[in-house]
Parts: structure tokens; C-alpha cells; sequence
């Protein structure tokens, strides 16, 4: 007999969701429990299980909207569905033969005499340093260019490394080590076959090719100081190859490029029409909006419409509390096992503000405004589905350990898609760091129902005037949303200025004054 699968509940306020991928085909065997589908709502995807073994048969698409209790397929009665099975073990069987073969050590080739060293690329402007966080290649095996084989964790992020040249891996930094900006990760022995741009002895090559579909964001891209030279230089970024992750261009890249020739003075051409090249691509590609998208797109567009959001703004001073960092992230690693990066010092000045403006910590429910004595604090991430806020509950009562284990677990599971909704609901004030992603100024939206919310932005180096004296400090410019409904412009105000003098004196978060 056939049964029928349908939409389970997945949440109060949920009503529909998209089928976003069938895992089995129609037609397919599928035994009990087995995941067969991924259903995606507004705010995160499931996995549909098979609830009986049996044949499947598809009634609805992937990409279709389906309301909540919608039959999506049948599976039949897996009874009669037994002659398939023993085509499971053949199948297991080929590879244990196959298994010598390729179990067989193949000769490693055999070494150029080059070696490339790899190096801490510059992952954001703010950041100073990273750790090795796990090795996923071990020394002395052979890697591809290209190939990930190793995970680099910095205080905001976790990055991805690839393997500059094909060779053999001699692993210089272990995992957990902390290494600064440009500091000597591994080698490789750069080993027969290896391509030639990838020689440590290889002078960056100017070409007017475009780059090939499925390179990183980054190709061709240079750093801040990369792009000083090459400007001072004369020679346009797009001309230069980089080394370095993702291809972007490295500041030893752009110093071994040599400076484009002083042109003879001639007369201006007479201007024509450019000659579009054959092969040239104008395509368009359309892509049906998912439903997450389609709800961040409503809610911010309620937010602009429904509440009278201003936006204040406010500097910091970064110098005290990056002391205090450098002088404890090591013991503070060793300790507690999490990096102590900014996000915990923003969060519990935040804490002890909002304690003392509880309207910003407030909310509005129809005629009533709803003052809350916790702390339930949404931190924004950016996921390969879109924007996230998962909530740390109760941040007030955290320690700075927690703070931070909090905010990677959270992070790592919405990045993952596996946050669940009891993970994103909720919230009294939110936190969004537009500096991961080099913004020096943003008006961040504010997430409802919550009345107010914190932008945090890049660090600069920036002068100052201390005490009479121009001095160099790294400031950051902090941004305050609030809904001016239920949060006055002098409360707005202290409150930013309370955390810019809990973040300039940490001292006074860990005794409480």
C-alpha cells in the first residue's frame, strides 16, 4: 500500500515552503529514514525522511512553493520492492578488486629543485594575524595547485587555503600556531609538470585574457598596498597575475611587475567606435528569488515603511582594547579553546548600555511597549542563502569565553545552513560587523520587532588629537539605528556614547563601572 508524504510542520509562523532539492530520483528505491528530499522555508532548510521503505514516486517539483500539509510524493509499500537489493553488494563488491590497484603507492614525480613558500595572505584590514586552525594535507604529501589543504582561522573568520603550485608539502607552521600577516605558513617542492607561473622565481605576467569561469572573487584583485605600487607604477590592476589566495594580486606581486614604459608624446587619435571582439558573451541568467530572499526582501521593506528609524553615529578608539587582546589571546586560546576576538568586548558594553537605557533594549506590541530586564542579542551573519541572526540568550550573564564560543557556533551552523528556528527567533537588540567586508560607514536596518541596532565597521588608522597632540590610533565608526517611536535622540546618543567609553576603558567592563 501507498503512502503518502507531506509537508510537516516546521514552525509556528511558517505556512509554506519551497521543495529546494529532490535527493532521490522518481522511480527510486529508498529504504526507512533515509533522507530524501530538502525542503527550504524563510528561515532555514530540512531534511525529509523517507517515513517507509518502498518505491518513490515524485508528485510535486523541486522549486515548487507547497503549503504546510501538501502531499509531495508516495512511497509504495517497500514489500513487494526486494529484487533491487542484491544489486547493492555487487556493487560493493568491484571495490575490494578494484582496491590494489589503486591502493598501490604511485611514484611521487620527482622535484624540480623549486621550492614555493606559502605565506599569510591579507584576509581583511583589521586583521593582524591568524591561526593555523587544521591541516587538511599532511607534510609531505603531494598537492595540486589549487587544492585546499589547510583551514586558517582569524579572530573574524574562518579561510580556506589552496595550494600555490603542485609539488610536495613540507609543513613549516603547525596547527594552532598563531602567524602574523605574511608569515611562513609551509613549502612546496615544485615538482615535475608543475605549471610555470607558479615558480617562486616567476615574475607576474601582464595579460589581457579573461579570467576563466569558477575563479575566486579575489583574481586579479590587490591589496591596499599592492594597488599603491601598481598605481605609482602606472600599470593597470587588471594586467597583473596574482599569487595570492584566490588569485589576488600580493604586494610582492606588484613590486616584481615592472613599471610601464614612459609613451612618446604623439597626437590624439581620432576616436571611433570600438570593435567588440567575436566571442564576447552579453547573456542574462535569471534565477527564481528563494524564500528566504523573498522575506528579507518584505521585512526590510516593512522596517523602512513602519518605523522612524534614524541612525546616530560615534567613534572608537580600538588601541586599549586591541592592547588588551594581544596581551591575553594566547592564555585566553590556551584557556578557554576559542579565540578571543572584538565581538565579545562590543557585546557585553552593549550589555551593561542597555541596562542603563532600557528603552533601546525595548519593543513595540501594538499599543504597548515591552521593556526587557535580559539581554537576548542577534548577531548578523552572511550566509551563502542570504542574511542570518542567529541569538545569544541571556548575553548579560555570559563570560567573555562564552561570548565567543557562542558567536562561532552560531556562526559556523548558519553558514552551514543547520541553524534551527528557536536558534533565530527571539531577540532584543542586534549587532551587524560590516568591517569583516572593509566598510567604513553604514545606516544598518533595524531587525523587528527590536528598536535598535549596532553597526560595527572597519579599524583605520586615523589622526587623532589626544591630550593637545595629533596622534595615530586605529578608530572604528560605530552606527546606532533606532526606532525614534520608542527611543529619544538623548537616549540614542548616551547610549552609544556609554559603549565608546566602555570599549576605550576595557577596564571598566571587567569591574563593572
Amino acid at each position: 500500500m501507498a503512502q503518502q508524504v507531506k509537508v510537516p510542520t516546521v514552525g509556528e509562523s511558517i505556512t509554506e515552503v519551497t521543495i529546494a532539492n529532490w535527493l532521490k530520483k522518481d522511480g527510486d528505491t529508498v529504504k526507512m529514514d533515509e533522507v530524501i528530499a530538502e525542503l527550504e522555508s524563510d528561515k532555514a532548510t530540512f531534511e525529509l525522511t523517507a517515513p517507509q521503505a518502498g518505491v518513490l514516486k515524485i508528485t510535486k517539483q523541486a522549486g515548487e512553493v507547497v503549503p504546510i500539509g501538501t502531499v509531495i510524493c508516495e512511497i509504495a509499500d517497500g514489500g513487494g520492492v526486494v529484487a533491487p537489493a542484491p544489486t547493492a553488494p555487487a556493487k560493493q563488491s568491484s571495490a575490494p578488486v578494484a582496491a590494489p590497484a589503486s591502493a598501490a603507492p604511485a611514484p611521487k614525480p620527482a622535484a624540480t629543485g623549486g621550492v614555493k613558500e606559502m605565506k599569510v595572505p591579507a584576509v581583511g584590514e583589521s586583521i593582524t594575524e591568524v591561526t593555523i586552525s587544521t591541516w587538511l594535507k599532511k607534510d609531505g604529501d603531494l598537492v595540486k595547485l589549487d587544492e585546499i589543504i589547510a583551514e586558517v582561522e582569524s579572530d573574524k573568520a574562518t579561510f580556506e587555503l589552496p595550494a600555490e603550485a603542485n609539488g610536495i608539502l613540507r609543513i613549516v607552521a603547525k596547527e594552532k600556531t598563531t602567524l602574523p600577516i605574511g608569515g611562513l605558513i609551509c613549502k612546496i617542492e615544485i615538482t615535475e609538470g608543475a605549471a610555470a607561473p607558479i615558480a617562486a622565481s616567476t615574475t607576474p605576467v601582464v595579460n589581457n585574457q579573461a579570467a576563466t569561469s569558477g575563479d575566486s572573487y579575489a583574481k586579479g584583485y590587490p591589496s591596499p598596498a599592492a594597488a599603491k605600487i601598481l598605481d605609482e607604477k602606472g600599470i593597470a590592476t587588471t594586467g597583473v597575475s596574482g599569487t595570492g589566495v584566490g588569485g589576488r594580486i600580493t604586494k610582492d606581486d606588484a613590486a616584481k611587475v615592472q613599471s610601464a614604459p614612459a609613451k612618446e608624446s604623439k597626437p590624439a587619435p581620432v576616436l571611433t567606435a570600438p570593435v567588440i571582439a567575436s566571442g564576447v558573451s552579453r547573456a542574462e541568467r535569471r534565477e527564481k528569488m528563494t524564500s528566504l530572499r523573498k522575506t528579507i526582501a518584505k521585512r526590510l521593506v516593512a522596517v523602512k515603511n513602519e518605523t522612524a528609524m534614524l541612525t546616530t553615529f560615534n567613534e572608537v578608539d580600538m588601541k586599549p582594547v586591541m592592547d588588551l587582546r594581544s596581551g591575553y589571546k594566547d592564555k585566553f586560546k590556551e584557556k578557554y579553546g576559542v579565540g578571543l576576538g572584538f565581538m565579545s568586548f562590543f557585546t557585553k558594553a552593549i550589555c551593561v548600555a542597555l541596562k542603563e537605557f532600557p528603552a533601546v533594549n525595548a519593543s513595540i506590541d501594538k499599543d504597548e511597549i515591552v521593556f526587557h530586564d535580559y539581554c537576548d542579542v542577534s548577531i548578523a551573519v552572511s550566509t551563502p542563502r542570504g542574511l542570518v541572526v542567529p541569538v545569544i540568550r541571556n548575553a548579560e550573564a555570559l563570560t567573555m569565553a562564552q561570548i565567543e564560543s557562542e558567536v562561532v557556533r552560531l556562526a559556523t551552523k548558519g553558514r552551514d545552513g543547520k541553524l534551527s528556528i528557536e536558534e533565530m527567533t527571539g531577540g532584543t537588540f542586534s549587532i551587524t560587523n560590516g568591517g569583516v567586508f572593509g566598510s567604513m560607514m553604514s545606516t544598518p536596518i533595524i531587525n523587528p520587532p527590536q528598536s535598535a541596532i549596532l553597526g560595527m565597521h572597519n579599524i583605520v588608522e586615523r589622526p587623532v588629537v589626544k591630550n593637545g597632540q595629533v596622534v595615530v590610533r586605529p578608530i572604528m565608526y560605530i552606527a546606532l539605528s533606532y526606532d525614534h517611536r520608542v527611543i529619544d535622540g538623548r537616549e540614542s546618543v548616551s547610549f552609544l556614547v556609554r559603549v565608546k567609553e566602555m570599549l576605550e576603558d576595557p577596564g571598566r567592563l571587567i569591574l563593572g563601572v
